[in-house]
């Protein structure tokens, strides 16, 4: 039995474990231009307009991963994207608004004040092929998640690719900081996690709901992130300072990444708070379609 003194630090890891899955959401489709009719009557948003200049575009026909950069040892870097289907939908129920509100205008100081300055100075005296590395590295690390998920969804290819991802680069790709399924075999990892999951089980979305500092979510979407989180290795690493560290570099790494594209679509409409969340609402969509 864990002693109490360290509890709280396992409820913090906890969080920054979710954090990632939802960063990775709300912020997933990178390098895309996204028409805004079914999120707000704004000009359209050019998703990478202060996106890592380092990097390459992303590929259309391939949503989770950039293009070659050129570095033949840290060669391929997950983005989480994905695009949008935009046909007009009823949108997710939002009963809890102001609350909700009052959790986004939290979250985006939380932004701007920690998460951003934070990134910034770690992109600038990191190189970009060890923030790649780390990447994927944690990307391995995130297996079981995806692997679970495509098992529960019946995609018996989706979790033998996970496997065999795993196995290969955690041995040839030294612990899955470089990618050799990927860039020898064409293994890409299937984006899945197990709100998609449930979605695939005709479950509803439920509500809508803006968690401090894990950001937007659905009752549905949350009921999954925390089943995520017991999947993720790192929950169960000690001793939970460890565990912290581990997590807190992870979201810093990840972030770095991403700069410029929650700018984009804040500065994309009159009210940002309902383009995120119809955003957030038709990408989840797109992820269960596919």
């Amino acid at each position: 039995m864990k002693p109490p003194k360290k509890s709280s630090l396992k409820y913090l890891l906890a969080v920054l474990i979710l954090l990632q899955g939802f960063w990775g959401c709300a912020h997933g489709n990178t390098g895309k231009v996204v028409s805004d009719k079914t999120l707000s009557n704004g000009p359209q948003i050019p998703m990478d307009s202060q996106k890592d200049e380092s990097l390459p575009p992303a590929s259309d026909d391939d949503p989770f991963f950039e293009e070659d950069t050129g570095d033949d040892f840290f060669d391929d870097e997950p983005i989480g994207g994905a695009s949008v289907d935009l046909a007009p939908e009823i949108l997710v129920p939002d009963p809890l608004e102001p609350f909700n509100r009052l959790m986004f205008k939290v979250n985006d100081k939380l932004y701007f004040w920690g998460l951003k300055p934070l990134a910034q100075g770690y992109k600038a005296v990191t190189p970009l092929f060890f923030r790649k590395g780390v990447k994927n590295a944690f990307l391995n690390i995130g297996m079981p998640i995806r692997f679970v998920s495509s098992l529960l969804q019946l995609k018996i290819k989706g979790a033998g690719v996970e496997l065999s991802r795993f196995i290969i680069n955690t041995t040839v790709g030294i612990g899955g900081v470089w990618d050799p399924a990927d860039k020898y075999l064409g293994l890409k990892p299937y984006k899945e996690d197990l709100g998609q999951t449930l979605g695939t089980y005709k479950i509803g979305n439920g509500f809508y709901i803006v968690w401090p500092f894990l950001g937007p979510s659905t009752l549905r979407d949350s009921v999954g992130m925390t089943g995520d989180m017991f999947l993720n290795p790192l929950y169960y690493v000690e001793p939970n300072e460890l565990a912290l560290g581990l997590g807190f570099w992870d979201t810093i790494n990840g972030a770095s990444f991403r700069i410029g594209d929650y700018e984009s679509l804040k500065s994309a409409s009159m009210d940002p708070y309902m383009m995120i969340r119809d955003f957030y609402i038709q990408h989840r969509k797109k992820l269960i379609s596919e």
